[in-house]
């Protein structure tokens, strides 16, 4: 889930990514609104968290101009950060069309809870635990358990192996991953998915015993991207 978070604030704007990070999102900033505007004409995102007080362009306007795109993107999911509570302008942010509005100063357990619940809503009625053979992912306190223990992983583990158990039985394509896992300020290229493929991989193997039918199991497919499966899925190894 990539998320754009547009502070001005720098501080503030630090604090929340790393908030937002830490709960296993992949975050890009934005500190002010022209900034903002660029990046949602181009990129597409799981959610915006935008204030309202701006340089360069007020909130307000960047809400009016991507809902004004139409589209995909122009059907982004929007929360309103801002100080200025004032009933009129809420009123004007939901009928520009906000999806919610958090006024300042607020508790990061309400934020995050909020952001869980948009990002729920905006997949519509997809089921809220994802599941492959013994490994399952709750999208609501998003944590992998697999053969009943809890899963570890780092933050890009498991943005990868959530692309994937959400999309369970589907191809996702290597430009697809990469979007979903790195920032486009990170410093990486294409090929970095295949390493963190392997280390997900592994993690995998070991959490159950080799060849179980309860398994999942990443698949390369050549030229399409990978896929997750059951192990009890895949088609049996044809005899020598």
């Amino acid at each position: 889930m990539r998320i754009l978070l547009v502070e001005d604030h720098l501080e503030l704007s630090h604090w929340l990514a790393k908030a937002l990070r830490d709960a296993h999102l992949t975050v890009e900033t934005a500190h002010n609104g022209a900034d903002a505007d660029a990046l949602l004409h181009t990129q597409e995102y799981s959610l915006v968290l935008l204030d309202l007080t701006l340089p360069k362009m007020d909130g307000l306007d960047v809400l009016r101009r991507l809902r004004a795109r139409g589209g995909t993107r122009g059907k982004t999911p929007v929360m309103i950060l801002t100080a200025r509570g004032g009933l009129d302008e809420k009123v004007q942010g939901l009928n520009l069309g906000a999806d919610d509005y958090l006024a300042k100063p607020f508790e990061l357990a309400e934020l995050e809870a909020r952001v869980k619940a948009l990002l729920r809503r905006s997949q519509g009625n997809e089921a809220l635990v994802h599941t492959c053979g013994a490994l399952s992912f709750d999208t609501v306190t998003r944590m992998f358990s697999y053969n009943g223990a809890a899963l570890a992983l780092t933050p890009r583990e498991h943005a990868v192996l959530e692309a994937l158990i959400t999309r369970s039985g589907r191809a996702v394509s290597k430009e697809k991953l990469f979007d979903e896992v790195f920032a486009l300020a990170d410093d990486a290229n294409l090929d970095a998915i295949e390493l963190y493929i392997h280390r997900v991989r592994k993690k995998l193997e070991n959490g159950v015993d080799a060849g179980s039918p309860d398994g999942a199991v990443i698949t390369t497919l050549r030229g399409i991207g990978y896929l997750l499966q059951p192990r009890s899925a895949m088609a049996p190894a044809a005899p020598k």
